[in-house]
């Protein structure tokens, strides 16, 4: 997020996420569905484009480069 300049956004998603992956980095699959967590940092990430540009179009497409950066 810190080289799409959205680095100030960072810290309000982090607290957001709290308590999804354990001290060691997995996933918290005891506290929290896989796919609730999907859905949750999607919204996330809508917020934080939104916030940033203000426009569907721009939100739309921040999702998509995120999605496909981060599927692998």
């Amino acid at each position: 997020m810190g080289q799409l300049g959205l680095g100030r956004q960072f810290g309000r998603l982090a607290l957001r996420l709290d308590g999804a992956f354990r001290a060691d980095g997995v996933f918290a699959h005891d506290r929290l569905r896989f796919v609730d967590f999907v859905d949750d940092v999607e919204e996330l990430l809508e917020e934080v484009a939104w916030q940033e540009w203000g426009d569907k179009e721009a939100v739309d497409g921040f999702e998509e480069y995120i999605l496909r950066h981060y599927s692998g």
